[in-house]
């Protein structure tokens, strides 16, 4: 993943111990002091959200214990790899789409980042500028002319 996807992670494995989770232990607290826990529903409710939270902590703790961050500043070249930004243009409309190539915690294709098992993404691989590819979609085939494979 990159850098700023691991301070991603790194960030919400963060806020989620030093914010949520006392927080959902405070209301775990005062659900109890209601009386009867079979018929609590703040206490259900706080239960609830408390095995969530430690459900997510615990897979943000193995995902960044795990994570092997690219220094994209390192990485280079003029074919397409994890971190290239990469200008297509889309050959039926001729409508320009930039991507850049991230891991799949931090893809978000409205925000131009494209996980690195995506299909589009694995077409791009080791193709470089004026290259085409095609890429079968649930909707049909879509056909792309790569314009640029930059490193930034």
């Amino acid at each position: 993943m990159t850098e700023n996807g691991f301070a991603v992670l790194r960030d919400e494995l963060h806020h989620l111990k030093s914010v949520e989770r006392p927080s959902v232990i405070k209301q775990i607290s005062d659900a109890r002091e209601h009386g009867d826990l079979s018929e609590n529903a703040e206490y259900h409710a706080a239960k609830e959200k408390q095995s969530f939270i430690e459900g997510r902590i615990a897979e943000l703790e193995d995902k960044v214990s795990r994570a092997d961050v690219i220094d994209l500043s390192k990485v280079s070249g003029d074919d397409a790899k994890f971190g290239a930004t990469i200008h297509l243009i889309d050959d039926d409309t001729d409508e320009l789409h930039i991507y850049q190539i991230v891991g799949s915690d931090e893809a978000d294709v409205k925000k131009g980042l494209l996980s690195i098992t995506s299909p589009l993404a694995r077409a791009l691989i080791g193709k470089k500028a004026d290259d085409s590819i095609e890429v079968i979609t649930p909707n049909g085939g879509k056909a792309y002319t790569i314009q640029e494979v930059k490193y930034i």
